[in-house]
């Protein structure tokens, strides 16, 4: 989850945003969006535990072509996609604390491209190398932003003294079109509580699991954004930061002068190895159930001595590294969240149609405060993606694209193996 979304929204936040509460409030309604999806997410994991998330989920509950679709929309956007956007800020990072080197140049791709081939070398080995190069590269992130946080906040100078008390003029904000459009960056950037769902197979006893890890991994994310912001907003001017990309190496640049921001600069890089490896780990687990699903497409669920499905990970890798290559980072960011959104905001829709199909379906875990807590998820999900397609109707038509695509394809490949 912790990646590129947190390093890089605030400057976007900020060009039509300038209240400290209300942007504190931004990450903490996303976080709450986020825990209601996931709490939705572990019952659904728990009744129908198989690996392949909204794949798995919206084949059982709607019908083949809904699941097939949404692991469409995961395969070719939802998880290169993201990919590739991480790698690209990896890059920019790592060149910006080069001297002389312009972040634009072909080294950022370059350096985008060896990383993704890397991970994409260790995750298609063996379970043992792929687990111990997540745990470690995601304790080593964790551990290093709250000591970043904690360090700006204790040694840097402060240059603007910051309320977190709301003001009259702030419920103009929140109700406001600025904090839609600001919620679209948040949401991306919380993207990825739900990538346990797509290892329910090879998580041990999912059913009891699955929910402890959805929850404690969302809740404390949750914190950490509110620290990483509190702490930009604290060290740094906001007309510094308004429209940037590099918000984390700013911030740096105001705590700890030029010497101590190259060195945060290949911290933060460091950081964004492990969400890259995270979407290469997850991602081809969707293509795989649909290899195995799809005759057509078997070759996506052959697996190595170890079972892991190599080739669905080359697969995968081969389109973030396309993405890296051709595309803008905005747009890239926009459409791939959009996409993503959908498939949770369709897959939590289900739990409804679930309960209402299969009332008798054993369920280790019933979601908290149900529908209460499903209809918090539908409600500012679906506000986020109506304003996507308002305010970016490009991005939108593309996405609205991939998904008759997908439909086309599932038509061409609806042989199904059998069970």
């Amino acid at each position: 989850m912790v990646g590129t979304g947190v390093f890089t929204s605030l400057g976007y936040q900020l060009v039509d945003i300038r209240s400290v509460f209300v942007l504190l409030l931004l990450w903490v309604v996303g976080g709450i969006v986020a825990l209601c999806g996931a709490m939705s997410y572990a019952e659904l994991g728990s009744a129908l535990p198989r690996s392949g998330g909204e794949y798995n989920f919206l084949s059982k509950i709607y019908h083949p072509a809904a699941g097939f679709i949404s692991g469409w929309n995961a395969a070719l956007i939802g998880f290169a996609a993201p990919t590739a956007l991480a790698a690209i800020t990896f890059g920019t990072y790592l060149v910006s604390i080069m001297p002389g080197i312009d972040p634009g140049d072909w080294q950022v791709k370059a350096l985008a491209i060896a990383l993704v081939l890397g991970l994409s070398v260790i995750h298609s080995s063996s379970h043992s190398n792929s687990g111990g190069t997540q745990i470690i590269f995601t304790a080593i992130k964790v551990v290093l932003i709250i000591l970043f946080c904690a360090s700006a906040l204790v040694f840097a100078p402060v240059v603007q003294d910051i309320s977190l008390l709301p003001v009259a003029s702030d419920s103009k904000l929140v109700f406001g079109g600025a904090f839609a459009v600001s919620l679209i960056y948040v949401s991306y950037a919380y993207t990825g509580w739900n990538a346990a769902t797509y290892l329910s197979g090879e998580i041990k006893d999912p059913q009891k699991n699955l929910p402890k890890i959805l929850f404690t991994g969302t809740v404390l994310v949750m914190f950490l954004y509110l620290a990483l912001n509190f702490m930009f907003l604290k060290v740094a001017p906001m007309e510094a930061m308004v429209g940037k990309l590099e918000i984390g190496y700013i911030a740096a640049q105001y705590a700890f002068g030029d010497v101590g921001a190259r060195f945060i600069g290949a911290v933060l890089a460091l950081l964004l190895i492990s969400t890259v490896s995270a979407m290469i780990l997850a991602g081809p687990r969707v293509l795989q159930v649909i290899g195995e699903d799809f005759f057509v497409l078997r070759k996506l669920s052959r697996t190595n001595a170890d079972g892991i499905p190599a080739t669905a990970i080359w697969f995968q890798s081969a389109l973030s590294i396309l993405f890296i290559i051709t595309s803008s980072f905005e747009s890239i960011l926009v459409f791939s969240g959009a996409l993503l959104a959908l498939n949770s905001f369709v897959a939590v829709l289900g739990l409804f149609v679930l309960r209402w199909r299969q009332p008798d379906l054993p369920r280790p875990y019933w979601v908290f405060a149900y529908p209460f807590t499903p209809l918090v998820f539908l409600t500012l999900t679906g506000f986020t993606l109506i304003y996507v397609a308002k305010t970016r109707p490009a991005e939108a038509m593309f996405a609205a694209a991939v998904i008759i695509s997908g439909l086309f394809a599932y038509i061409l490949t609806k042989t199904r193996t059998s069970q």
